[in-house]
């Protein structure tokens, strides 16, 4: 397993931006394809974005689609979430995963490692 440390969460108004980090411990990271889940009080833990391992092929739920972009850079360990025209419903704790395999996966079985969160919060 990877160990994965989130960051960039925070307080912002509808319809601002920010982006989230991820960063993740290893040698591999190469081979192992990424994504975001994000869960919101007294909800379930639900899919906001997946990238296989270069980048190249993503993978949206629709709440997000055309506002959110899935983005890594292999050098550096890293995994993005840029997150435009947020809404209050945006609002939860995001999670970065990963998956020991070169595709990606759109549900939560398909992640085996896990960061801490980072708390989003949309003002309206």
């Amino acid at each position: 397993q990877v160990q994965l440390v989130e960051s960039g969460g925070g307080l912002v108004q509808a319809g601002g931006s920010l982006r989230l980090s991820c960063v993740a411990s290893g040698r591999t990271f190469s081979t192992y394809a990424m994504a975001w889940f994000r869960q919101a009080p007294g909800k379930e833990r639900e899919f906001v974005a997946a990238g296989d391992w270069s980048g190249d092929t993503t993978h949206y739920a629709d709440s997000v689609k055309g506002r959110f972009t899935i983005s890594r850079d292999n050098a550096k360990n890293t995994v993005y979430l840029q997150m435009n025209s947020l809404k209050p419903e945006d609002t939860a704790v995001y999670y970065c995963a990963a998956r020991r395999n070169y595709g990606l996966g759109k549900t939560l079985y398909d992640y085996d490692s896990w960061g801490q969160g980072t708390q989003v919060t949309v003002s309206s």
